[in-house]
């Protein structure tokens, strides 16, 4: 095994903390991978990972190697990429994770014109609104919709949307009309069970960020079934315009508290934090963020 495949393969050990999933994912022997890693270590002289009752860890030694290694074969990866990608159109496979909802309405059919344009390009989908781990799943890149990005996290703003509060005319005529947020404490709501830590309803009140904590009378983790929920006159629900769009139109709900707007969402496209970005990647995400009518800013990846 030469230099920059030990490396790959110590990155990868790293990465997914276990002889077993590098031997499984690579279709190797367990033995075989465990014996190349020894050989590393021998050819360094130091020991670059110890066993826990759990999983690998890396020694201080072992992390400060990671580092370069990701630095030496992200330049190599580069290298190669680059020279190949300025005569070749885009090709190869994209595995991408897309939140539900939003998913299906607004990127389904880009990515069937993505498809139509790239024919060399192959897509692989998942729908779905859990939090994926790109690295560990093998994902190129996610659709993430959010106000607030995690520590870490590699991104390009592609998209933005506007949260409502929605109720049908019905519960309206039935219940009253909230005239402040705080007045949603006295109705039924419908609430998305989807954001971690659920802090509650968040509204702008004498230009101050208010979080209002709500009675949720029916509570799910998908936007489209609350929507319609609210659309049968069962409570008042918060959904993201993408959702929204369509019932208002159809007056079966209108939009409530227009005087207290809600802080606004990004949509990101979040890359994995290990390797260089692929130009079928780049160009998915450029498309995006054309047809999304988000221009780039300097700051884009």
């Amino acid at each position: 095994m030469d230099r920059l495949d030990a490396m790959q393969l110590f990155l990868r050990v790293a990465e997914l903390g276990s002889f077993s999933a590098v031997a499984q994912q690579m279709n190797l022997a367990r033995s075989a991978v465990t014996r190349q890693i020894a050989a590393l270590e021998t050819h360094l002289g130091v020991k670059l990972m110890v066993r826990t009752t759990r999983r690998l860890a890396l020694t201080s030694a072992g992390t400060a190697y990671l580092e370069k290694c990701r630095v030496i074969l992200n330049l190599v990866d580069a290298a190669e990429t680059g020279v190949a990608e300025e005569r070749l159109a885009p090709r190869g496979t994209i595995r991408i994770s897309l939140p539900l909802s939003f998913g299906l309405r607004r990127l389904a059919p880009l990515l069937l014109e993505f498809s139509r344009l790239y024919p060399e390009v192959s897509l692989d989908m998942d729908y779905a609104d859990r939090r994926v781990k790109l690295i560990e799943e093998g994902i190129d890149l996610a659709i993430r919709i959010t106000r607030r990005l995690d520590a870490g996290d590699i991104a390009r703003k592609i998209g933005a949307g506007r949260m409502l509060v929605l109720a049908a005319p019905d519960y309206l005529a039935r219940h009253g009309r909230p005239l402040h947020p705080h007045d949603l404490l006295h109705h039924q709501c419908l609430g998305y069970t989807g954001a971690a830590g659920n802090p509650g309803w968040q509204f702008m009140v004498d230009g101050q960020l208010e979080s209002v904590a709500v009675r949720s009378r029916l509570q799910a983790n998908n936007g489209d079934v609350l929507t319609e929920a609210a659309a049968q006159g069962l409570g008042i629900t918060c959904q993201p315009d993408f959702i929204a769009a369509d019932v208002i139109a159809a007056g079966r709900v209108e939009e409530i508290l227009v005087d207290f707007p809600i802080p606004a969402l990004g949509i990101y496209a979040i890359l994995p934090s290990n390797r260089h970005i692929p130009q079928r990647v780049r160009v998915l995400m450029d498309f995006f963020a054309s047809k999304l009518a988000v221009p780039d800013s300097p700051a884009s990846i």
